[in-house]
């Protein structure tokens, strides 16, 4: 089952359980897919969806730390909560240590030998990772540092 089809039945299901919180969330959600739906030609797949899926909940993330900071702990637990709900639709996430292996591999594939090469590992990183969620920040974050190693700065 697709993660566009998952979220139909959940639509659904939440309805039946008036789950009110978790409707709204998955609601949001499935506004965003169709809206990425009408962008693209023959629609999206899963990769696609997850991409879409992974913005909102980096924005919900984002809009909780700006009301957290704002002292509204009840607008941030909220956003919180979107992000929980809509993160059980994405794959699991990379670990640190899957991260560390595939940077490793993608610095051997590319011969990277210093920071001027990191868009090229990124992306063999990110492709040797397919099919998990990754967080680009820290994987950014590991390439720089063994970047650093590599080229001995």
């Amino acid at each position: 089952m697709t993660i566009v089809e998952r979220i139909d039945r959940d639509i659904i299901e939440a309805m039946k359980l008036k789950q009110a919180d978790r409707l709204s969330a998955i609601r949001m959600a499935k506004t965003a897919l169709k809206k990425r739906e009408t962008e693209l030609p023959g629609g999206i797949d899963d990769a696609e969806a997850a991409r879409v899926l992974n913005t909102l909940i980096k924005q919900w993330g984002d809009a909780a730390d700006q009301y957290a900071k704002a002292g509204r702990a009840d607008l941030a637990l909220k956003e919180e909560n979107d992000a929980r709900v809509i993160q059980g639709y994405l794959p699991a996430a990379a670990t640190e240590s899957e991260m560390s292996i595939a940077i490793e591999e993608a610095i051997r594939e590319t011969g990277a030998a210093s920071m001027k090469d990191m868009g090229a590992v990124m992306k063999a990183a990110r492709a040797r990772l397919e099919g998990k969620t990754i967080d680009g920040k820290a994987l950014s974050d590991i390439v720089k540092a063994k970047l650093s190693v590599v080229s001995g700065q």
